[in-house]
């Protein structure tokens, strides 16, 4: 019989907020850095290794959340949030440092320090998201906890927002010189998560309770190798396939070969192991099994059409990019005011599954409606077809993992929520290789289809970094120069926002696909009761698939 524990409300709003605080800093990890980027690359002399700077984080932060998970439930939410709090920390301010004191024994020059300390951030950064998650699981019931959805919808979309905001003034605005030193604009965007994360650590440890350990045994040391060895290449082959590699080359080959022998050696290691870092009986629950495959799916889907639609409006429809910036919003609105009002009713009715289903149906409606869009489609045209995007998007956020809390073991909530939280991440980061592959594909099609006979006319084949490098130069193009003087030279660009458009919207319909197949196993979850306590057993043994 699991135990009951009760908590103040002053202690869980104290607690929330520094929770809230912490899911902030993970968020804007990456949007703050990204915009100071060409800055830091410029500085410290590293074109060469652009990419893995943020490669290096998504790396190692993706990997430790199963980890984390799993620490959570044997060691207790609180000692484990700290320690990667602490990881998370240490990183940033050795990633603020980078390349001030030159070259470095071992690290190197200052790129590669870069890349060291931003691993070590994404360590400690993999516990951000989950722990949190884990702990308001702990705290609040999931009837209850359905309604804060839209607070962490609404801190991701002011993540979303400020981030690049608040690193480009940064990165612009805050070079200073203190007590003789200069200290370069860009390097507080790393030391800015500090004052915020020791304020959240205070509170943690003034306010947080001390939350009750949900399982015993020892951490699987094995499981935990396993797991690194499987979805590094994995994540390493999905990022540069067709781009940095061909996708049939011996190394992104390779590279899945290694993922796949590892993810089965894996198996047959939890199969056999006492304390599973990931329980594989958990798989024969139905909720857990369907809900993180929708998840995975709607994961695919999302980050396919949000990563390269302000890349078309900035290439296929030729606007600003501050422009594509704010027409983002719009799905960050919808996505937000979705999410809280769909809480409030989850709460008020019990009940998940249609308002699931709901937001299912919106979100296909969006892609479908984004399938229609070509190089003369308006702004605000654009604007309502992305706001029904978000709209759709809301409920999925969250009530797919408040699915799983509330049907797994409370022993094992730790391990279920970073299971949910680590395919979010694969999908993802699967779902902009593929679209980006797809896209670059029918671009170079459309091309080929659309260049003149003539061989001296030929159009050689563009991939992602051209369209990304034609956006930059459009944006450095003055005002009144709005289309280039030579007549070839429009024709070109016309022919590309052409093709561009054609492409995206092929990549809109690969969305809308399998969009449709992560419906279908949303119908499949089960519609389980939501518990009314923290800490009582599910209502009635989870469904077996």
């Amino acid at each position: 019989m699991e135990t009951l524990h009760e908590f103040s409300d002053d202690e869980r709003r104290l607690t929330l907020i520094s929770v809230l605080i912490i899911f902030l800093l993970s968020a804007m990890s990456q949007t703050v850095v990204a915009t100071a980027m060409p800055r830091i690359v410029a500085e410290l002399s590293g074109l060469h290794l652009y990419a893995w700077a943020t490669t290096a984080y998504l790396l190692s932060s993706t990997v430790m959340v199963p980890i984390w998970g799993k620490l959570g439930d044997l060691y207790g939410r609180k000692p484990v949030l700290l320690a990667g709090i602490g990881i998370f920390l240490l990183g940033s301010w050795l990633a603020g440092l980078s390349g001030e004191f030159g070259d470095l024994p071992l690290l190197g020059e200052g790129m590669t320090q870069l890349i060291v300390f931003r691993t070590i951030q994404g360590l400690g950064g993999g516990a951000l998201f989950t722990i949190a998650f884990a702990i308001v699981a702990d705290l609040y019931a999931p009837r209850e906890r359905a309604k804060f959805s839209g607070l962490f919808g609404a801190t991701f979309g002011v993540a979303s927002l400020l981030g690049p905001v608040i690193g480009g003034f940064f990165t612009d605005h805050g070079t200073v010189v203190l007590f003789g030193h200069l200290i370069q604009g860009w390097r507080w965007v790393f030391y800015v998560n500090v004052p915020f994360a020791l304020a959240a650590v205070v509170m943690i440890l003034v306010k947080m309770p001390s939350l009750p350990r949900r399982g015993g045994g020892r951490i699987d040391l094995a499981g935990a190798a396993l797991i690194v060895t499987a979805f590094v290449p994995l994540l390493l082959a999905i990022t540069w396939g067709g781009h940095e590699h061909a996708w049939t080359s011996p190394l992104i080959v390779g590279l899945f070969g290694v993922a796949a022998a590892a993810l089965v050696a894996f198996v047959v290691v939890e199969r056999v192991v006492r304390d599973p870092i990931l329980p594989l009986e958990l798989f024969g629950n139905r909720t857990f099994t369907t809900a993180n495959g929708a998840s995975f799916v709607y994961s695919m889907a999302f980050m396919g059409v949000t990563a390269f639609l302000p890349l078309y409006m900035q290439v296929g429809q030729g606007v600003p990019a501050t422009r594509s910036g704010l027409t983002m919003l719009a799905l960050m609105g919808g996505l937000v005011a979705s999410s809280t009002v769909n809480g409030q009713f989850v709460t008020r009715t019990g009940r998940y599954k249609p308002f699931m289903i709901g937001g299912g149906v919106v979100l296909m409606i969006g892609v479908g409606l984004l399938c229609f869009i070509g190089p003369d489609t308006s702004t605000l045209d654009l604007t309502w077809r992305l706001l029904i995007v978000g709209v759709g998007l809301g409920p999925g956020q969250s009530l797919f993992n408040i699915a799983v809390q509330n049907a797994v073991p409370i022993h094992q909530l730790g391990v279920a929520t970073s299971s949910g939280q680590f395919v979010r991440q694969i999908g993802s980061t699967m779902g902009v290789a593929l679209f980006g592959a797809l896209l670059t594909a029918g671009l170079s099609s459309e091309l080929a289809h659309r260049a003149p006979p003539d061989p001296a006319h030929a159009v050689r084949a563009l991939d992602l970094s051209d369209l990304q490098r034609m956006a930059v130069e459009r944006q450095t193009r003055p005002a009144e120069a709005d289309a280039p003087a030579d007549p070839q030279a429009q024709a070109m660009e016309r022919m590309v926002r052409e093709s561009f458009s054609v492409a995206i919207v092929h990549g809109m319909a690969f969305s809308l696909a399998i969009l449709v197949g992560g419906f279908i196993l949303m119908l499949m979850i089960p519609a389980l009761p939501l518990r009314e306590r923290p800490a009582a057993a599910p209502a009635g043994p989870p469904a077996k698939a």
